[in-house]
Formats: structure tokens, C-alpha cells, sequence
């Protein structure tokens, strides 16, 4: 009888024995297939290391010096403009003073016009083989400089914009804002020191993320784009108070997408015409039918129920940083920051009214759907 009983405890403990081997066999492989799909921490950072650092890595003020010929680069706005020689100098982390040779050449279409900016928007193209080991500016070429135009503040708030949805999407133009001291190389012009932003190269910021860019020929509607990419910058176009885009006529948006044969995710880009920017040279296009650009249109089509679901949680998920943004900006002025977040105030209350958002976007969306207004001069 005792060793049938020894022999019956020994058979229930092996039972438990082999259960407690299967059943850890699982949990095994899901850690194993878990650390191979999701990095951790630790090999995010590796990988973030191992990536070279460009200008736009940083969030710190620039400052550099340009020194040209502002006489003759001013009146250069034209169709036919030139490159005119420059110098751009910095201060390096110890002190020194490093100077580059450059050409600039005044860039842009509504303010490229003088009556429009007293100072244009410039193209920066940097001479590569001349450029100091090292610099700053190592890696790039050219690169689009967005200036004062009339005044800071406008610049600051455009800049803004751009961080605002670096936020929302990976695929985003990143930028950085620069503190610029132009300087005329005859000295007949006097010294401004002002504020402006760079803007990253467009092939530079497919290569970041990995995708391609869709030649600008190819005419895609927006029915056709990556359906929550499109609807993400709508309701973003929709924050900021932006009617100033097209993707099918490729106004101030840029297409990426891995493949010939994937739905291109839309990216934008331009944001003057902004009403959150408040530019006083910008008004919206007669054919809209809004008085202001501080008027608020939803220019998409209409998206399912889940869609903007989603789209809702997205936004407010992120209206803490997004308000820090605007927040934590030193050059931005009291004002500025005022009007600003007022404006976002406005756009938060009507998502999150279920009245007013079935009103302002999903209505308005369905009528796009059924007939979308085609600004003229976009063809």
C-alpha cells in the first residue's frame, strides 16, 4: 500500500511537472518573437546614434551671418533670377569662427513679389566641396531659408506650424529656426538682425523616412492617397485654418510612398496663408467663399465614421505637446502666443462638440465629395 502510494505521488508530481514545461514553452516563444518585432529602448537609441546628425537634429537657435550684395539680390526677383556669391559664417561649439562660401538666389511666388515682402524667402545652395569638415551645415546642399518677410512674428508662428506637425507625422519637413544677421558686402545697406527658419530638403526628408517621392507629373487625387495620412493633414489644414493646398494639382504638398503601387501618404508644406499664422498679405481665393483666412473650411472629402474617430482621438491625445510647442517658444511674442493658442482653443472646442463637428467637417466633407470648388490658377 505505501508504495503504491509513493508511486501514485511520484506519477502526480511528474504530471505537474510536464504541465509546468508546456506551458512555459509559450511564453517563451512570444517573448522571443516580441524583442524581435519591438526594440527596445536601449537598441532604439543605438539605432538613433548610429544615425548621423544633420542641422535639423537640433532644436537650438542657429545663428549665422550672410554676407552678399543685397542691392543687386534684393532687386534679382524676377522669372529669370540668378545665384549671386555669398559668405555664410557661424561660431563653432568652441567659439570659432567658421566661414562658407555660398550662392543665394531669392526664391518663392507670392513673396518673391516686393510689394508683398520687403525681404524674399532665399535659396541656399552650399558648395559642397569648399565646406569646412565638421560643419554644421555638413551633408546638406540646398536649402530653402523662409525669412522675416515683414516681421518676425509671422515667421516665428509659419515655423511653428511646421513643429506642430513633426508632432502629428514622422512624414513632415522638419526645420530649424536660425537668428540671421544679413550683412551687404558693400556696406551701402544697413545690418538687420532677424529671425527665419530652414526648411529640409525635400529628397533629404524621403530618405529619412524611408519612402519615395512622387514625381510631380503624375496627377493623384485624393481619393487615392493612404486614407488616415489623408485625413490627418485635412484636419490638420483644418487646425491652422489652411485653404492654400491641393493635392491633385500638387499645391504645397509633396506625395511619399514606399512603392509605385502604394497609396502616397501626403505631405504639406507653406503655411503662410495660414489664418493661425495671420499673415496681412493673405486672403483666401474668391471661390471659396470665406471672408478671411482666419476662417476655418474643411477642404477633404468625406472619410468613414471610424475614420474620423480616430482622427479626433489623435489630435486630442496630442493637444498637451502641441500647445507646448507654442508655449515653450522664448521668440514668440506675448501676443503671438496669445492669438495662437486662442486659435487652437477654437479648433479643440469644435471636434469635441459632436454638433459642431458633424456640421464643420463631416457635412461639409460629404459636399466636397459631391462637388469639390477647383481654385482657379491651380490647373
Amino acid at each position: 500500500m505505501a508504495a503504491s502510494r509513493n508511486f501514485e505521488e511520484f506519477r502526480y508530481k511528474l504530471y505537474l511537472l510536464v504541465w509546468a514545461v508546456v506551458l512555459c514553452l509559450p511564453l517563451q516563444g512570444m517573448a522571443q518573437v516580441y524583442s524581435t518585432k519591438n526594440p527596445g529602448i536601449a537598441d532604439q537609441q543605438h539605432e538613433q546614434a548610429a544615425k548621423p546628425k544633420d542641422i535639423f537634429s537640433e532644436d537650438s537657435l542657429l545663428k549665422f551671418k550672410l554676407v552678399v550684395n543685397y542691392q543687386k539680390l534684393l532687386k534679382d526677383r524676377g522669372e529669370e533670377r540668378k545665384y549671386h556669391t555669398a559668405t555664410l559664417s557661424y561660431a563653432d561649439s568652441t567659439g570659432a569662427t567658421v566661414n562658407m562660401p555660398l550662392k543665394v538666389m531669392v526664391r518663392g511666388n507670392r513673396r518673391r513679389d516686393a510689394s508683398v515682402c520687403r525681404f524674399p524667402p532665399l535659396m541656399l545652395n552650399l558648395i559642397r566641396k569648399q565646406m569646412p569638415k565638421g560643419s554644421v551645415f555638413e551633408g546638406q546642399n540646398k536649402l530653402k531659408l523662409v525669412t522675416h518677410c515683414i516681421d518676425d512674428d509671422y515667421v516665428i508662428k509659419e515655423y511653428l506650424v511646421y513643429k506642430v506637425y513633426n508632432i502629428l507625422a514622422e512624414e513632415s519637413f522638419r526645420v530649424r529656426l536660425c537668428q540671421v544677421t544679413y550683412q551687404d558686402s558693400t556696406g551701402r545697406r544697413k545690418e538687420e538682425v532677424r529671425y527665419a527658419f530652414l526648411i529640409e530638403d525635400d529628397k533629404a526628408m524621403a530618405k529619412r523616412t524611408r519612402l519615395k517621392l512622387i514625381p510631380g507629373k503624375r496627377i493623384i487625387g485624393m481619393a487615392h492617397m493612404e486614407q488616415k495620412g489623408m485625413a490627418r493633414l485635412a484636419l490638420f489644414q483644418y487646425m491652422i485654418g489652411n485653404t492654400d493646398w491641393s493635392v491633385p494639382y500638387r499645391h504645397n504638398i509633396e506625395l511619399l510612398a514606399p512603392d509605385s503601387l502604394s497609396a502616397p501618404i501626403p505631405v504639406p508644406f507653406d503655411f503662410d496663408y495660414a489664418g493661425i499664422v495671420g499673415a496681412p498679405y493673405a486672403s483666401p481665393p474668391p471661390e471659396l467663399g470665406i471672408k478671411s483666412t482666419k476662417q476655418r473650411l474643411y477642404r477633404a472629402y468625406e472619410f468613414p465614421e471610424n475614420m474620423h474617430r480616430e482622427m479626433v482621438n489623435t489630435f486630442n491625445s496630442y493637444r498637451t505637446p502641441i500647445y507646448a510647442v507654442y508655449r515653450q517658444c522664448e521668440p514668440l511674442s506675448k501676443s503671438g502666443l496669445r492669438q495662437s493658442l486662442s486659435y487652437l482653443d477654437s479648433f479643440y472646442e469644435i471636434i469635441n462638440h459632436p454638433r459642431k463637428f458633424e456640421r464643420e467637417i463631416v457635412k461639409v466633407g460629404e459636399r466636397n465629395q459631391k462637388a469639390y470648388v477647383t481654385v482657379r490658377g491651380l490647373k
